[in-house]
């Protein structure tokens, strides 16, 4: 297999950790409704140290909070990896492109692209959506800009992009006849790796990795399955009914719906599945959500330290070593 775009500049944290082989753990913050970098970096530094990288929201939920662009640059003044969310909803390409050179001069290598939700999911609902690009596109605006040192009307740049492009997936037990097809356009787009929405069944992921492999999608992509530390067995329901694409196995309903403490049982069900999905070939990592409850995360991220996989030099997907996360 060959590695997605290996570079000749030095990597990003992230980029060398998936690249060497180990096993990784990110997390994610909204920023905040706020003027004052204090307030992100409550939530951002108590992470420091134990996530490989921490993703910032652009406009989650299509909701107005701290520019990601802004927030990412504070994380990086402090120490943490940024991965910055850019949204094709609010800004037409001459802004995305901006910002992309914005992010670059700011020292954030990392980008997941998304499409964004559509404004009338949000509380200004009639706000006018822009989508002058689609996620694909705009991933290969990001690689025209790192590979050519170009943007797409030709002009030269100056300086030097280090991007590693990410594209969201949503893994699901295909059927027979099921084909990958947007996620292998993601990947002839230029992405690297995939952050998934929430799948916290791991049978599930191994079918859905595996029939990956044979769709000749194999080691194209670092795949990051997106789990979450649950609240109460209510929440659990209310994320598998309003968030498209979420799968949370009936067995872990029930474990929440008689547990003693739901919130402890919560966290502990995050680390096992880390623990189950660290040894399923094809996955490189999690990434760890908890709207509304971001407390959480650094409690998890600390018990998951104790889980150790080497890098192994493996190229992207592979598996089966013991774990090892950054910030040990």
């Amino acid at each position: 297999m060959t590695e997605p775009n290996a570079p000749s500049a030095p990597l990003g944290h992230l980029e060398d950790r998936l690249r060497a082989g180990g096993f990784v753990v990110t997390a994610e913050i909204t920023p905040p409704v706020s003027a004052s970098r204090e307030d992100l970096l409550v939530k951002a530094l108590p992470l420091k140290g134990l996530a490989d990288a921490v993703n910032v929201t652009d406009a989650a939920g299509a909701r107005a909070h701290m520019a990601s662009l802004a927030a990412a640059a504070i994380l990086v003044e402090n120490g943490i990896e940024p991965i910055i969310q850019f949204t094709c909803r609010d800004r037409n390409r001459i802004a995305l492109q901006g910002d992309l050179l914005g992010a670059a001069a700011l020292g954030i290598r990392n980008m997941l692209v998304l499409r964004g939700d559509d404004p009338k999911a949000g509380d200004q609902p009639d706000a006018k959506p822009v989508f002058d690009l689609e996620s694909r596109q705009l991933m290969e605006t990001a690689v025209r800009i790192r590979d050519q040192n170009e943007l797409p009307s030709g002009r030269k740049v100056s300086g030097k992009a280090r991007f590693f492009i990410g594209a969201a997936d949503a893994p699901m037990d295909p059927k027979p006849d099921w084909k990958p097809n947007s996620l292998r356009q993601k990947v002839e787009a230029g992405a690297q790796f995939a952050q998934t929405q929430f799948c916290m069944d791991p049978a599930i992921v191994r079918r859905y990795m595996r029939r990956l492999e044979e769709e000749g999608l194999g080691g194209k992509l670092y795949f990051l399955i997106g789990i979450a530390p649950l609240r109460t067995a209510k929440s659990a329901s209310w994320m598998r009914e309003h968030l498209f694409g979420t799968i949370i196995s009936d067995e872990i309903v029930k474990r929440m719906e008689s547990a003693a403490d739901p919130e402890s049982e919560g966290k502990k069900i995050a680390v096992e599945l880390i623990q189950q999905f660290s040894a399923i070939p094809g996955v490189s990592g999690v990434h760890i959500m908890a709207p509304n409850n971001e407390k959480s995360l650094p409690d998890v991220l600390e018990q998951a330290r104790n889980l150790r996989r080497g890098p192994t030099k493996n190229k992207p997907g592979s598996s089966g070593a013991t774990m090892d996360f950054a910030g040990v």
